[in-house]
This record gives C-alpha cells, sequence and structure tokens, in this order.
C-alpha cells in the first residue's frame, strides 16, 4: 500500500526538507524543475549516497536498475489494451518526422505525447479520465501519410484503415473513456478500460473467486493478483503473467535481469528473496508470491532495496489485479532514525488507539521502517511516484511476519525545493498563524504524517475471524476506506504528547500545521485537480474528502470547523484542535469496524456520502483562484540512468545521469524496453 504524491494542499507548505541536514550535507545546485505542460510539472531527483556504494552494490544496483525497466510494456498494456499500439505510433512519428516548432498542431501533438508518456497511456494517471490530442486529426493523418509506413504498428491494415481505427481509439473521449469506473450501482468491471478484464462482467469475477476462496482461510493468496481475466469458449479463464505466460517476453528478460542480481546479493536473505521472486515470475504461483513475500520482510540489514512485482490493486474497480511496478533504492542511514523510533514504538500505538479493543492487534509483530533513497522507480511508480510505501498487503503476512514501511526521501526533498516556491499557501491559507506554523513544521509534519500513515497506519488492526480480505467485503470502496484508515493513524496521533516526548517532533504546534493543511486540502485545495462538473474519482482524494467533510459535519455544532468568507474568496480554518482529533479518533474506530467485519453497507453510506460528490459553486471559484496562480497541480519525475561501465564481460563500475528531457528520455526507454508486441 502506499501514500500517493504530495497534493497541491500538501506541496504548498512543505518548505524544506530535512534531509540535505540529517545527511550532513551542504545544499546541492542540482536543478529540479525539469519540464511543464498541460497540468503536469516534470521533476528530477538526486541519488546522495551512491558513489559511497561498493562495487557489488553499485553492480546490484544496476542489474535492478534493469530489471525495473524491463517491465515497462506491462504498465502501459495493463492500462488499455490499445495503450501500446498507440505509444509505437507516437514512437514511429518521432522516429520519422523533423520537429515543426512553428506549428502549432505540432505543439499540440507534442503536448500530448508527454502527457501518454507521463501517465503510461491515455488515461490521466489520477483522474482516470481519456485524453485526446488538442491537434486536428487531420494534422496526425498528416503525420501519419509523412512516417514510413513499416515503422508503423499497422497490424496487417493499410495506413487508411490504421488512420479510422485510430480516429475513435485517440480522438473519440468517450471511447473507453475511463480507465478506472468506481461509480456504485454499476458493472465497475465492465465500465473500466482497463485491461485486467475482457468479455466478463463483474458478477462473474465475483463468482469465480467466491468459488475459490474460503473466508475462514488462515492464509489465502492473493486470488487474481498477477492475471488477467477473460472467456474463452464461454468459460471464464485467468491468462497469468509469467514465463511462457501473458507478458512473456517482458518477463524473461526481468528474471533475466533478477538472476543477475542474485549472483551479487548482498547477504543470504536478499539472495532467498531475489531466488523466490524468480521462481514466482516463472511459474506464477502466487503461494510463491507469498514465500516471497515472507522472505523479503525477514531481509532487514540490506544496505539495497527492490520492490518488483505485480502488487498494487488501485487501478482494479474490485481491487483484485495488479499494476506492475518496480522501486530499487538505498537505505538512507540517518534519516531512517526518525521514522524506525515511530516503528520501534509500533505496539504503544496499537494498544493506544481508539478503536475497539476486539479490533487490535494484541502483538504488532515485525514492523520495519526506514528512509529510502530512490534509485529507480518504473511501472505504476513512474512518473507519478509515492511518497510512501507499506508492504506486503497480504494481511495475513502482515500479522504473522510484519511488513516493512519505507518514506521516499530524496523524492519528498524534490517536491519540498518546488514547495517552496510555491504561491498557494498565500493564496488559500485563511490567517497568518496557519502560513507561519506551515513555513516553519510544514515539511517534517508532511514527513511524520507518511511515517505514520505507511509504519502504523496500514500496519495496525486485525480482521475479525471469519471475514474476508477487504477485496471481498467492502469491494470497490476497500482502497478508499483503508488510505482513509492510515490517514487518520496519522492524523490521530500526530497531535500527541507522545511524539514530542520520543524526540521525533519539537512541539504540538507541528501536529496542528498537519492539521490545517489535512483539513484545507481535503476541502478546499485538492479541488484544484478537478474540472467543474467533476465530481472525486480516485481513491486517495476520496479518502481525504471523506476524513476532512466528516469531522466538519461531526463537528459542526462546537465550531470545530469553520468555512470563512471573504472578499468573495472561501477559507477553511481549525477552531478547535484537539475536538478535532477526538473526532478523527471516532471516525478511525468506525473505519476500522467496517473493515474489520466487513460491513459494506456502511461502506457504502460512508464513501458515497462524504468522499465522493463536490460542492460545484466551490470547485468553480477554486479553480479560478488557482488558475491564476500558474501552478501545475500534478508533479512527477523523470528518473536517473543507470550505466554500467564494462571490462569484458565484467562490470567494473556504474555510472549515474540525470536526463532533463523529458520526451527525448521517454523515447529512448522505448526504444530500449519496447519488448512487448501491440496486442498481448
Amino acid at each position: 500500500m502506499m501514500i500517493t504524491t504530495l497534493s497541491a494542499g500538501a506541496l504548498m507548505y512543505s518548505c524544506s526538507s530535512n534531509q540535505n541536514k540529517e545527511q550532513g550535507k551542504t545544499e546541492s545546485s542540482f536543478e529540479v524543475e525539469c519540464d511543464r505542460f498541460a497540468d503536469l510539472q516534470v521533476l528530477r531527483y538526486e541519488i546522495p549516497g551512491f558513489e559511497e556504494l561498493t562495487p557489488q552494490q553499485k553492480e546490484l544496483a544496476y542489474y535492478l536498475f534493469e530489471a525495473a525497466n524491463a517491465g515497462r510494456d506491462i504498465i502501459y498494456d495493463q492500462n488499455n489494451k490499445n495503450n501500446l499500439l498507440v505509444r509505437k505510433t507516437i514512437e514511429a512519428i518521432y522516429e520519422d518526422n523533423p520537429k515543426h516548432e512553428d506549428s502549432d498542431d505540432w505543439k499540440k501533438f507534442e503536448e500530448y505525447a508527454k502527457r501518454f508518456f507521463f501517465s503510461n497511456g491515455m488515461h490521466h494517471h489520477y483522474s482516470n479520465l481519456k485524453f485526446v490530442p488538442e491537434c486536428s486529426f487531420e494534422f496526425f493523418t498528416e503525420l501519419i501519410k509523412k512516417t514510413d509506413a513499416a515503422k508503423l504498428p499497422l497490424g496487417g491494415k493499410s495506413v487508411d484503415e490504421f488512420l479510422a481505427s485510430m480516429k475513435s481509439i485517440m480522438y473519440d473521449i468517450n471511447f473507453e473513456g475511463k480507465k478506472v469506473d468506481l461509480a456504485s450501482g454499476i458493472d465497475n468491471v465492465k465500465a473500466s478500460a482497463n485491461n485486467f478484464y475482457e468479455g466478463v462482467s463483474q458478477k462473474e469475477v465475483e463468482d469465480y473467486y467466491n468459488a475459490h476462496m474460503k473466508k475462514d482461510d488462515a492464509e489465502p493468496i492473493s486470488w487474481g493478483l498477477n492475471s488477467k481475466m477473460t472467456k474463452v469458449d464461454g468459460k471464464v479463464i485467468e491468462q497469468v503473467w509469467k514465463v511462457g505466460g501473458m507478458y512473456s517476453a517482458s518477463i524473461e528478460k526481468i528474471v533475466y535481469w533478477l538472476e543477475k542480481a542474485v549472483k551479487v546479493a548482498e547477504n543470504d536473505k536478499q539472495k532467498k528473496a531475489l531466488e523466490l521472486l524468480v521462481e514466482y515470475y516463472k511459474t506464477g504461483d502466487l503461494k510463491k508470491w507469498d514465500e516471497y513475500n515472507i522472505a523479503w520482510v525477514a531481509d532487514v540489514d540490506s544496505r539495497l532495496d527492490v520492490v518488483n512485482g505485480f502488487i498494487e490493486v488501485y487501478d482494479d474497480a474490485i481491487g483484485k489485479r495488479a499494476s506492475y511496478e518496480s522501486v530499487v533504492s538505498i537505505k538512507d542511514m540517518e534519516a531512517t532514525k526518525r521514522i524506525a523510533a515511530i516503528a520501534k514504538e509500533a505496539q504503544w500505538f496499537e494498544d493506544n488507539s481508539p478503536i475497539a479493543p476486539e479490533h487490535k492487534k494484541k502483538e504488532v509483530k515485525g514492523i520495519t521502517a526506514k528512509v529510502i533513497t530512490v534509485i529507480q522507480e518504473a511501472g505504476a511508480s513512474a512518473q507519478s511516484t509515492p511518497i510512501g510505501i507499506n508492504l506486503p498487503n497480504a494481511n495475513w503476512i502482515r500479522q504473522k511476519h510484519g511488513s516493512k514501511s519505507v518514506s521516499l526521501g530524496n523524492i519528498v526533498h524534490s517536491y519540498n525545493i518546488v514547495g517552496a516556491k510555491s504561491p498557494v499557501l498565500k493564496e488559500f491559507a485563511e490567517n497568518e498563524a496557519q502560513i507561519a506554523r506551515a513555513k516553519e513544521f510544514g515539511a517534517l509534519a508532511g514527513d511524520l504524517h507518511t511515517d505514520m500513515h505507511e509504519v502504523i497506519g496500514h500496519a495496525s488492526g486485525q480482521i475479525n475471524k471469519g471475514v474476508g480480505d477487504p477485496d471481498q467485503t467492502l469491494k470497490n470502496y476497500a482502497s478508499t476506506l483503508e488510505e482513509a484508515r492510515a490517514d487518520l493513524v496519522a492524523l490521530y496521533y500526530v497531535l500527541d504528547k507522545k511524539l514530542v516526548d520520543m524526540g521525533v517532533m519539537p512541539s504540538l504546534d507541528c501536529g496542528k500545521a498537519e492539521y490545517d493543511g489535512y483539513i484545507m486540502n481535503g476541502l478546499i485545495t485538492q479541488l484544484t485537480r478537478l474540472n467543474v462538473g467533476e465530481n472525486l474519482e480516485e481513491a486517495h482524494m476520496r479518502n481525504r474528502q471523506l476524513n476532512a467533510k466528516w469531522a466538519y459535519e461531526m463537528g459542526k455544532k462546537d465550531n470545530v470547523i469553520e468555512f470563512v468568507k471573504r472578499d468573495g474568496k472561501t477559507y477553511v480554518k481549525v477552531n478547535d484542535y484537539e475536538k478535532l482529533r477526538n473526532l478523527f479518533g471516532q471516525l478511525l474506530k468506525e473505519i476500522q469496524r467496517i473493515k474489520s467485519e466487513g460491513d459494506f453497507k456502511a461502506a457504502t453510506a460512508l464513501v458515497e456520502g462524504y468522499g465522493v460528490k463536490v460542492d460545484q459553486e466551490l470547485l468553480k471559484e477554486v479553480k479560478d483562484r488557482f488558475n491564476k496562480l500558474n501552478v501545475a497541480p500534478y508533479k512527477g519525475f523523470i528518473q536517473p540512468k543507470l550505466t554500467a561501465v564494462m571490462d569484458g564481460d565484467k562490470v567494473t563500475d556504474v555510472k549515474v545521469e540525470y536526463p532533463n528531457n523529458f520526451l527525448q528520455n521517454q523515447l529512448e526507454l522505448g526504444k530500449k524496453y519496447g519488448l512487448l508486441p501491440i496486442k498481448n
């Protein structure tokens, strides 16, 4: 499970990073900002500490880097079955056509290409809505006609037939218009344009797994995690993603690089985990995936670490199938002290949680936490990245064997550098006290929220015996409520003197800064990411509004949270921080009950009642104010490049490069890692 990129509300007050200070380093002259287009800004991040690695560790990092990128095609195809077709078309156009810098249509096509690469396909990475080129179809036709037909992915069609099909695929905004559709009361499987299902209904999917799953299974496997579900001769089948199965060409290459990594593993525990990951990719056996996760959790001593696989289920409306992703990282030894201190007290936090005693873990096992320096992200983690990760996702593994929580230190550092320049805080903060607290404590408050969300949030609580996992019981609301629950754990404790006593927070004013920012974001500033007329679709956005709006409504009689109108502008402020903390505790207790008992009816009422609908008048006002600031509501990253220095077939060193041309970088990645056909 992950906490996603910093929102507009969080970015606006992240003024400085503790990373350089903690590492004893001076501020770098490294240029973070890279590109800006549409509603997106592309940033860069450094890899401090890479040169301190041993030659063996650098070699390991290189192999894991290559394994990560070998799966790049998979995420495109998972997001939509036509994405690879469109991507290869864009790549062919760029290979054959010189730039037309003076042409408005060319600039519009180039913007579409950048948006497409940023989102790993034709649907917005966050809203899930399809976007289309703003250049005319006639201009696109000209580009195709000028491109060598041998380089186009025609699939046996003539150029004219190809263009006819591409008109609906690329230009019809209603054709496969939403990648993930979480709307209530519909068939979410059929309504979603991702490539996880074909020719099956939601009922058929649920019936299939209900026949396989046992609610009282103590060690349930994650059914459907690594396969596409379709029909053959009227029979529902799973096309497994493995060597020899679906996506084999990419997975074979992932395995090739992982097997090289095994030979230079830092220790036996890391070697065992990597060997099990290879075996899983070769067999597609989900029990082997569980074995790998158990071994991965046990490896706490390695300096380098990797997340690689089909992991997060946010892009499946019913939360079963996982998107490919990889994160390669180095442990930040100094910065880890803060998050490790929180992990050490995990049992105290569980014991003192406001949730019902029967829903608490009697013994919190094996939670380890660290701050990592990211080396490479791929798949669902790129270009829009998480800032915190807690894995594995299987509840029974977490309860029996523990989990790992990480905060992505150098990623947050780059966000903070850009956030320090943002005018959003001044525009949306209600008073000078909010601004002052945000400037003094905003970065640390955000770090602490991420730490606790991942370390003690996702790892807390337990499901009642005989109740299935949330993807079975809470269905399309499972992801939203899990993120809401983890946020509430963080919010409840960020105003607890325990953090001051532990030495990880200087004063409760830091917690107040987090409350200011969270409420402002949940009720106002995250709306900058929507278009007028839209409601909330994405799980994390729903979770933030749910928590903030529920607290506002429940605290109305005591004026705990107040909307303020001034000079035609709407602001929000917290009047009573302690009462707000109590409200967060009450909501946490209820959401944990819903998860523990599998109460779908209550889940529906909570999410639909507080997390979905948007005040359209407020949205219009917020958008008008935000648009005048010229700030991109979404940010993501261009990835560093690792190159091996070879002596024959031996790696003698590994060099790091930091690309600064996003489009060129994406085209180069397509050439090197374009491993899959257009139809899979």
